[in-house]
C-alpha cells in the first residue's frame, strides 16, 4: 500500500495523522456515500480518527482504549452531537467477510476487556448481553456501537481500501430521539443506501428491537448467528 506521494506504509505506529486518514474522510465525503450523520460530523470537524497497524493484530489495543477514553471525556466536556472515533487499520487488504467479522470482535474483546480491567463501569442504560435487544458495547461507561469497514464488504457504503472500526455514541441517538429527530435522520440514510446499493440493509434495526450486535460488520448473519463477545462486567450486571 502506498501514500498519497506513491511511498509505501510500512508497519507504521499508532498515529492521528497518516494517509489514510486523509482517504477516509474523502470517502465519507463523497457525494454517493449515504451516512448523513457521519456527513454532519466531517463538517463539524468531529470525527475523531487514528490509524493502528493490523485488525488482526492486538498490538495496538490499549492505544484503541486510551484514545475512546479520551473521546468520551471529550464528548462530555464539550457535549455536541455528530461525533465518531474511526479506529482505521493499515491491513490486512484481504480478508473476506467473515474474517473481517471475527477480527473485529477480537479487537473489540481485547479493548473491553482492558476497560473492565481499568475498573470502567458498563454503561447502565444498556445491556450487556449481546444477545440482549437493548445491547452496547461500554467504553468509559458510555454506550457504544461499532461500524465496520473493509475492502471485501458487500454492502457498498461499508467498503474503505482498508479495515475499519467506527466508534458512535449510543447517547448521541438518543438526544436525536428525545428531540424528535432520529427518524428523519434515519429514513434519509435509507434512502441513500437504497440509491447506492439498490437495497437496503436487512441488518439494519432500531435499538430495542433485535440485538445491534448483528449489524457492526456488515455482513448479512443468519438468525442462528450469535455473537462472540462476552463482556467481562455481564456477571456483575447480572447479579445487580
Amino acid at each position: 500500500m502506498n501514500d498519497k506521494n506513491g511511498e509505501p506504509i510500512l508497519d507504521s505506529p499508532f498515529a492521528e495523522h497518516h494517509p489514510l486518514i486523509e482517504q477516509f474522510h474523502a470517502a465519507i465525503a463523497d457525494q454517493d456515500f449515504p451516512c448523513v450523520g457521519a456527513k454532519s460530523a466531517l463538517a463539524r470537524h468531529q470525527i475523531k480518527a487514528v490509524v493502528a497497524r493490523s485488525i488482526t493484530s492486538a498490538r495496538n489495543d490499549m492505544e484503541v482504549h486510551t484514545a475512546l477514553m479520551a473521546f468520551v471525556a471529550n464528548y462530555r466536556r464539550e457535549d455536541k452531537l455528530f461525533q465518531s472515533l474511526a479506529v482505521i487499520f493499515e491491513g490486512p487488504l484481504t480478508l473476506d467477510e467473515s474474517l473481517f467479522e471475527a477480527n473485529m470482535w477480537d479487537r473489540i474483546q481485547s479493548v473491553a476487556n482492558k476497560d473492565a480491567w481499568l475498573g470502567q463501569n458498563h454503561d447502565t442504560r444498556v445491556s450487556a448481553d449481546p444477545d440482549n435487544p437493548h445491547f452496547s458495547l461500554s467504553f468509559g461507561g458510555e454506550a457504544f456501537f461499532v461500524v465496520g469497514l473493509h475492502p471485501s464488504a458487500s454492502r457498498p457504503a461499508r467498503r474503505f481500501v482498508t479495515p475499519v472500526m467506527v466508534f458512535n455514541l449510543h447517547d448521541q441517538f438518543e438526544r436525536l430521539r428525545a428531540e424528535g429527530r432520529y427518524e428523519k435522520l434515519r429514513g434519509a440514510i435509507l434512502d441513500r443506501d437504497l440509491a447506492m446499493a439498490g437495497s437496503i440493509n436487512p441488518m439494519l434495526s432500531r435499538h430495542g428491537d433485535v440485538s445491534e450486535a448483528r449489524q457492526y460488520s456488515g455482513r448479512a448473519v443468519a438468525s442462528e448467528w450469535r455473537c462472540p463477545f462476552v463482556d467481562p462486567r455481564k456477571e456483575e450486571r447480572d447479579a445487580a
